[in-house]
């Protein structure tokens, strides 16, 4: 119970965030979800989160995995199958390529230090900060090159949850056009899926299955700079490989097979159309504490001190990969 209470304060925090976003959203043309991001955004650089709250607030990302998990019972599975081998060839493209325009970039016209150029490759190819977290002990990154590239990460997940919805708006995308888009370019899982149901429910619905399909890569880059830096790296141990396979299992969204287990469960006809409406609704009340809590994450003193070139490099890369997927998403689907 010690435990419940201390956590209580701040998840009673993004319970009434969420809620006061979802009254706006009621009330206004704007997107419950995205309020809410802005309305966590503008109360921790604002107010601040007061102490008490910050350990129940720190479990939005728990939130977001299982809201993520019980919306695979509104995701068709014909629909999915149908565009399966075009959307894995396209997830496996575009995490190749990110992953070879950010470290050639890195390199040849940043100058960044090699660790730190793929940190922020890794990042922006998988999965953001998780992926960060997940390669920098295989690359044997220190704890600045970690925080730079952490920071640069957040500035851009922090800036396209926002742009993306608008420059999509601009050109007309359908929902699964922008959905596919925003789940193989944007860098973090939960920006994605406010981005994407900022903009559509179909869109939202896309964007996470797709962001979901790209995590699981996450386990091929890890092994991959592994070997890169083992090769190259005289100071490597016999342990890398134990440490290596530790770093995977912990690295791997676990909750993807709880998303895949209800997309089935609920494509079998186990679940009744009532229960469906159910999950459907405590999916989106997750969704709301969640992303409440993205918004009371966002610290805009810690963006601020983001290096320039980390976060020059991502804006470059951004920009290039974003293209090059949206002509590619066009003509697949």
């Amino acid at each position: 119970m010690t435990g419940l209470r201390r956590l209580a304060p701040g998840f009673a925090l993004l319970l009434a965030v969420g809620a006061l976003g979802e009254l706006v959203g009621a009330a206004t043309p704007l997107n419950s979800l995205v309020v809410t991001i802005a309305l966590g955004i503008a109360l921790a650089n604002v107010a601040g989160v007061p102490a008490s709250c910050k350990p129940g607030v720190a479990t939005h990302d728990l939130w977001l995995e299982v809201g993520i998990v019980l919306m695979g019972a509104r995701i068709a599975l014909d629909s999915v199958l149908a565009a399966g081998v075009p959307l894995l060839a396209s997830v496996v493209g575009v995490v190749a390529f990110t992953l070879v325009v950010a470290e050639g970039f890195s390199r040849r016209w940043f100058g960044l230090q090699r660790r730190l150029g793929s940190l922020l490759a890794a990042g922006a190819s998988v999965c953001g900060v998780s992926a960060v977290v997940a390669v920098a002990g295989t690359v044997r990154a220190d704890e600045d090159q970690i925080a730079y590239a952490t920071s640069a990460i957040l500035l851009f997940d922090a800036l396209t949850l926002f742009a993306y919805p608008a420059v999509g708006r601009l050109l007309g995308l359908s929902g699964q056009v922008f959905g596919i888009w925003a789940g193989l370019s944007m860098f973090s899982t939960g920006p994605v899926a406010a981005a994407g149901f900022a903009y559509s429910d179909a869109a939202g619905q896309w964007a996470t299955l797709t962001k979901l399909t790209r995590n699981v890569l996450l386990g091929v880059v890890v092994v991959a700079y592994s070997v890169v830096y083992t090769e190259s790296d005289s100071s490597a141990t016999a342990t890398t490989l134990g440490g290596t396979l530790r770093r995977l299992w912990r690295g791997f969204p676990k909750f993807v097979v709880g998303f895949v287990s209800v997309i089935l469960l609920a494509s079998s006809g186990a679940l009744s159309a009532a229960e469906i409406d159910a999950l459907t609704r405590a999916s989106h009340w997750l969704f709301l504490a969640a992303f409440a809590g993205l918004g009371l994450d966002i610290d805009a003193a810690d963006l601020h001190r983001t290096g320039v070139r980390p976060v020059t490099l991502l804006f470059v890369t951004l920009v290039v990969v974003s293209a090059v997927s949206l002509v590619g998403v066009q003509f697949l689907f």
